[in-house]
C-alpha cells in the first residue's frame, strides 16, 4: 500500500523511538489515518505507537482534541493555528511524548484561491520540546499522492522531533 520510501521512513521512525523510549500520537484530518497506518505497518510499532486520532470532522477536531469551534470558524480548520492546536491535543489526550499532527486539502474540490487543493499544515509536538509548524503545497492531481505526499512530510517531521 505504501512506497518503500514511506515504509523506509516508518521502519526507521519506529527504530529511534524505541531507542530513545518516546510513545508516538497522530492527530490526523485530510490523511485519513494514513500516517498512523504507515507507522503501524511496522513490526513492532505497538512498542511506541500509542494512539491515532482521526478528526475529518470540524466537530471531532473540537470533542476529541479541544480545538475551539471559534479558532476553526474564524480561520477554518486548514490553518497553522489549528495544525499547531491539534499536535498539542493529541499530546494531551494521550500519553505519548511526540505527536504529529495534520490537516489539508486534498482535492478534487474543496480549495479556494487562498487555499488551493494540496494546501497542507503539519504541526510536530514534543512534551517539553515546543511546537513545530510545515505548510506545505503539493502539486499534485490525485486526492491519493496528495495524501501520500503529506504523510511523507509527516514522518520526516516526526523524526526530526526525535533528536
Amino acid at each position: 500500500m505504501f512506497s518503500l520510501e514511506i515504509v523506509t521512513l516508518a521502519r526507521l521512525l519506529v527504530d529511534e523511538a524505541r531507542e530513545r523510549s518516546l510513545r508516538i500520537v497522530t492527530a490526523e484530518s485530510c490523511t485519513g489515518g494514513l500516517v498512523a497506518g504507515a507507522i503501524c505497518q511496522v513490526a513492532g510499532a505497538s512498542d511506541v505507537f500509542e494512539r491515532g486520532f482521526v478528526t475529518y470532522s470540524n466537530r471531532a477536531k473540537q470533542e476529541l482534541l479541544g480545538i475551539p469551534g471559534d479558532l476553526i470558524a474564524d480561520l477554518g480548520a486548514v490553518s497553522e493555528p489549528v495544525a499547531r492546536m491539534m499536535a498539542e491535543g493529541a499530546l494531551e489526550n494521550s500519553n505519548a511524548h511526540v505527536a504529529v499532527a495534520i490537516t489539508g486539502v486534498a482535492g478534487p474540490g474543496g480549495g479556494t484561491p487562498m487555499k488551493p487543493v494540496g494546501t497542507v499544515h503539519i504541526a510536530t509536538a514534543r512534551s517539553n520540546h515546543g511546537l513545530q509548524h510545515r505548510l506545505e503545497f503539493f502539486e499534485l492531481n490525485e486526492r491519493i499522492d496528495i495524501q501520500l505526499a503529506a504523510v511523507q512530510s509527516a514522518l520526516e517531521m516526526l523524526r526530526d522531533r526525535m533528536t
